[in-house]
């Protein structure tokens, strides 16, 4: 015969206290299946920038010794975003940086608070600088987006010194993936997004992304690269494998600790390609 007996309640209430003393530890790193893990990494809205997800999902790849160095066909340039502050743009010049691209703005609901002084910055140190957007598909739609980008920044003007604007569509840093979207339904809002840009500016917005994003995201969609020039992430010695439908790239992303800023990029080609992009 089993005989039950009970707890008493003090030794209750001190095992109780015990657990909550106890530190949380998980399993491994937290996963869709357990969203109250990720909700403490969530950053703030506004705060998402180029390539903040790289790292996390594709890691860092090899880099040759000394880190990459860049060819004589390749033109240094660095993308930068409120977290950076102020930046030292004569440093970056002077370090051989050429070209800038500057983020103004995050769905319909932020502009860069840094704008001014990063985009006239990099302008009066005689740098040929554009700016980009960073895209939340799950918010508002591609063209309403790229009327907000327009709006608050992200113009263009065959100046010589104005890059086309950047849709950056990546990681989403505030929930899922693909922000919620089928392959196809991220396709059609990439296409609002573009076409509303070209229709607004007269030029075809760039497009930064990485490879494994794009994959997962629009299916490795082949359809943007007879237009769209591509800004691809990949921080590793050599650029490997580009979405479907771009033979080549036109920047390429392959630092995020790079020096002065962090985020460093190549441009496939020399200076007069830069400019070239910039006049149209």
């Amino acid at each position: 015969m089993r005989v039950h007996r009970s707890v008493p309640t003090t030794l209750l209430a001190g095992l109780a206290a015990t657990a909550l003393a106890l530190p949380l530890v998980l399993a491994g790193p937290a996963s869709a299946a357990d969203p109250g893990a990720r909700a403490s990494a969530v950053p703030a809205r506004g705060t998402a920038h180029m390539g903040m997800g790289v790292l996390e999902h594709d890691g860092r790849g090899p880099v040759a010794p000394g880190g990459v160095s860049a060819l004589a066909g390749w033109t240094e340039g660095v993308d930068v975003a409120s977290h950076q502050g102020n930046v030292a743009w004569s440093t970056l010049w002077n370090s051989g940086v050429k070209w800038a691209y500057v983020k103004a703005t995050e769905g319909t609901y932020y502009k860069n608070t840094y704008f001014n002084q990063q985009y006239t910055g990099s302008y009066n140190v005689g740098m040929i600088r554009g700016t980009y957007h960073f895209a939340t598909p799950d918010t508002t739609t591609g063209t309403a987006q790229a009327d907000y980008f327009v709006n608050n920044g992200g113009g263009w003007s065959k100046d010589g010194k104005t890059l086309p604007g950047v849709l950056d569509i990546e990681w989403n840093p505030y929930g899922a993936t693909c922000y919620g979207k089928t392959q196809a339904g991220m396709v059609a809002w990439i296409r609002d997004f573009v076409t509303r840009y070209k229709a607004r500016t007269g030029r075809d917005a760039v497009i930064y992304t990485a490879t494994s994003w794009w994959k997962q995201c629009t299916g490795n969609y082949s359809g943007f690269g007879t237009t769209n020039p591509l800004w691809v992430a990949r921080y590793a010695s050599e650029v490997g494998e580009l979405p479907a439908g771009w033979p080549y790239y036109t920047i390429w992303q392959y630092t995020s600790s790079g020096p002065t800023v962090g985020d460093h990029n190549h441009f496939n080609g020399d200076l007069s390609r830069v400019q070239a992009l910039a006049n149209g």
